[in-house]
């Protein structure tokens, strides 16, 4: 297994510096220049040129890339076009320690009420409550994140006035509450109808129906023998979208005012302030990498027969 690990952790450097590629040329071949937006409608060509100048803009493409990537092997991954005299080392840290907070909140809401859900709707397939269950989930999946965010501002905000509007205060915060359940809420949904399918296939097994005959315990028979196999499709599932929820939290940040990446994302997307974008890019790269290798390394645990 430790083979199999440091065969993937080789790996993950070559298609980063392919992610860092593809993104560095497309920033650069868009439209707009990122000099003249940062200096507004009325400015000096020559100072625009002379910055432009200063930052290396004015060179090839590829030239470019190749000073970018050795600054960035040193350490160095540039000094923000919009917030001038602050690097992205800077910028960037506390952020991301704010999303990964909202991600995480998110996250728990998601497993902790979407595999209980969709675990009691296989089990009660076929009743009425199977298709109640499979309807709400379909209703909290369907419903946009503009349209939830409103609702709970009136409901918890507004009319029961039990939580604030907007800011943060860290994970323990109850203004996290509301940006953690519109970023959750619609991932109920969907990992309840996951576990529901995946639990309606393990019922079926045949070794299912065998713990049955040898007389064990129905809650041994449903949480070792069901869920727990029911769980190998999940996860990966869940994996990935913890890293899914970094980048769908830029909106959710933006909308409720949380210092997180969402707004400076946003800024850097519309100002081509190019190393915010390109810092980025990479740091949504390597969440989907670890969170694979993290999802393939935890099927050893949940499954003994998978091998490496």
């Amino acid at each position: 297994m430790w083979v199999y690990i440091v065969r993937r952790l080789i790996w993950t450097p070559f298609l980063l510096l392919a992610v860092s590629l593809i993104t560095f040329v497309l920033t650069r071949i868009g439209p707009g220049d990122p000099v003249q937006i940062i200096m507004g409608q009325y400015n000096n060509p020559a100072a625009v040129e002379r910055i432009r100048h200063q930052q290396g803009l004015d060179k090839p493409i590829l030239v470019q890339y190749g000073i970018y990537l050795k600054d960035a092997f040193q350490g160095d991954l540039g000094e923000s076009y919009r917030y001038r005299g602050r690097t992205v080392d800077e910028l960037l840290p506390k952020r991301m320690w704010v999303s990964s907070q909202l991600a995480i909140a998110a996250m728990i809401i998601s497993i902790g009420l979407g595999i209980p859900v969709g675990f009691f709707a296989a089990l009660k397939q076929g009743t009425w409550l199977d298709t109640l269950t499979v309807s709400i989930s379909l209703l909290f999946m369907s419903v946009p994140v503009f349209l939830t965010a409103p609702v709970l501002l009136i409901v918890f905000a507004l009319k029961l006035d039990i939580l604030p509007t907007s800011g943060w205060g860290g994970f323990f915060d109850k203004r996290i509450i509301m940006p953690a359940l519109v970023l959750g809420v619609p991932g109920i949904a969907a990992i309840a109808r996951i576990t529901r399918a995946s639990t309606l296939d393990v019922l079926s097994q045949d070794y299912v129906r065998t713990a049955q005959a040898k007389g064990l315990r129905e809650f041994v028979v449903r949480y070792r023998h069901i869920l727990r196999n029911a769980l190998i499709p999940l996860f990966t599932i869940m994996g990935l979208s913890l890293a899914t929820l970094m980048t769908g939290s830029f909106i959710i940040e933006f909308y409720f005012g949380i210092p997180g990446m969402g707004q400076l994302a946003i800024e850097a997307f519309f100002q081509r302030d190019y190393p915010i974008i390109m810092a980025l890019t990479l740091i949504i790269a390597t969440g989907f990498v670890c969170a694979n290798l993290f999802v393939d390394i935890g099927y050893r645990f949940i499954d003994p027969r998978i091998r490496y």
